[in-house]
């Protein structure tokens, strides 16, 4: 898993995941796995799940690169307290698949919670040869 500034300003965690690596056949199968995780973990929250790609490609005059077969975010929250409104801002998470034809990226911002990013660094992680 890789660290990296996204436009620089925008700390964000990256994963490639060769679909050799993996059980996972598509998106969908890789969605499945982090809410099954969402759902054991005890106090995330699923939300929703975003079909990216069909949203883009519905826009008129869209741009998706060539490479990008599948794209879906998965939404949720690991807030458990409320200590600010500015809390807020930072939630809720979301961490991203695209499909790259012969490989998975699993994306997400960094939270300011370090246990959620442990979590969703583990969570990526155990894609591999699961």
């Amino acid at each position: 898993m890789t660290q990296k500034v996204f436009k620089e300003k925008y700390p964000i965690f990256e994963l490639f995941i060769d679909k050799s690596e993996t059980t996972c056949q598509n998106v969908d199968d890789v969605i499945a796995h982090f809410k099954a995780c969402i759902e054991e973990h005890p106090v995330a929250t699923y939300i929703a799940t975003f079909d990216h790609y069909a949203h883009t490609a519905s826009l008129p005059e869209s741009t998706i690169a060539d490479n990008i077969k599948a794209a879906k975010n998965i939404v949720f929250c690991f807030g458990k307290e409320l200590p600010t409104p500015e809390v807020m801002a930072v939630r809720p998470r979301s961490i991203g698949v695209s499909d790259l034809g012969d490989k998975f990226v699993v994306i997400f911002m960094e939270a300011p919670n370090p246990q959620a990013n442990e979590a969703m660094e583990n969570w990526s992680k155990a894609l591999k040869n699961a």
